[in-house]
């Protein structure tokens, strides 16, 4: 089960909030923002069958 990360609020004098996440959790959420990012690029590139992958990935060599 995991656990939810420490998390700090903070309110400076003027009312202005703060979040403090633990390091892990921060390059954790850079690294979802990066990958929806990616996603958000490539959306409208067209896509290929499985077989079609495969196909090529042995051609290539990798496989």
């Amino acid at each position: 089960m995991e656990t939810k990360p420490k998390v700090e609020y903070i309110t400076d004098d003027e009312g202005k909030r703060k979040v403090v996440l633990p390091v892990e959790t921060y390059e954790e959420m850079l690294e979802d923002i990066q990958d929806l990012a990616a996603i958000a690029e490539r959306k409208n590139e067209s896509s290929v069958s499985l077989d079609e992958l495969l196909r090529n990935l042995k051609s290539d060599g990798f496989l």
